[in-house]
């Protein structure tokens, strides 16, 4: 299995999802403009974020992504372009450039135009926004997944995991003027959604960031509730109950993440 596959099955799966209620659809076109237009303002680019990124490779690295860059720039057909952009973007994701590979995914989103392609995208910039501690990456990073989740939501609206990821990218990096805005949209989805796993397990997570145990716990049991072959809750509730000091639930919930992880 390639890293851009790996990459796909964790947007498809993962944590993070959604998008705010009331994001109407729009065309690729509106998208676009809309996206060059947030972008025209951001603190670096991906340009200047490639060439910090070649420089940090070893000479082995550097060869092979441009052995694979020169190949990108000869596709004939926009299919060609796309599969040689997934593997440019593994390549990165290889030597863990995020920010690298994410831009590269984007691209392919661009041709694809599919929501699973627009996660993807989403999904790794959010890995890059994670990874980093640099504030202008950061900013870059939270600002570019926020659009390719949106743009996946404006693709598939009635897919809630798209959602949960912008509210999680959100959590991540809260707007200055509406910290609490992740919170808020993830209240919204409850109302709306009162029986999707990804929301209770989004709620525990953030609970699980600022310390409030027993709300962790309280969301988490509802996950499992729902679903109780859900994979993520046990893994977050072993943290939660860690952290209300419940070491025997911890250790019982630790050993059913461990058996779902194999």
């Amino acid at each position: 299995m390639s890293k851009y596959q790996y990459a796909l099955i964790v947007a498809a799966v993962s944590l993070f999802a959604i998008l705010y209620f009331g994001f109407s659809t729009k065309n690729s076109k509106q998208r676009t403009n809309e996206t060059a237009n947030a972008i025209s303002g951001e603190s670096t680019s991906i340009e200047t974020l490639m060439t910090d990124a070649q420089k940090r490779l070893t000479p082995e690295a550097a060869s092979e992504i441009n052995v694979a860059t020169a190949a990108l720039a000869g596709a004939k057909t926009a299919d060609e372009k796309k599969q040689l952009l997934k593997r440019l973007s593994g390549l990165w994701y290889k030597y863990r450039e995020i920010p690298a590979a994410a831009s590269l995914a984007e691209e392919v989103a661009v041709i694809e135009n599919s929501d699973s392609a627009w996660s993807v995208a989403g999904a790794l910039y959010f890995d890059g926004l994670t990874a980093s501690k640099d504030s202008k990456i950061r900013d870059f990073c939270a600002g570019r997944a926020i659009k390719s989740f949106e743009s996946a939501a404006s693709i598939k609206p009635d897919q809630v995991s798209h959602r949960v990821n912008l509210a999680l990218v959100y959590a991540e990096n809260p707007p200055p003027d509406n910290p609490m805005k992740a919170v808020l949209m993830l209240r919204e989805l409850e109302q709306k959604y009162p029986n999707e796993v990804s929301v209770y397990n989004a709620l525990g997570r953030l609970a699980i960031k600022t310390g409030q145990w027993q709300r962790a716990i309280e969301r988490l049991e509802k996950a499992r509730t729902l679903d109780p072959k859900n994979p993520n809750a046990p893994c977050l509730l072993a943290k939660a109950y860690q952290g209300a000091g419940m070491t025997d639930k911890a250790n019982e919930m630790n050993t059913i993440c461990e058996h779902n992880n194999l």
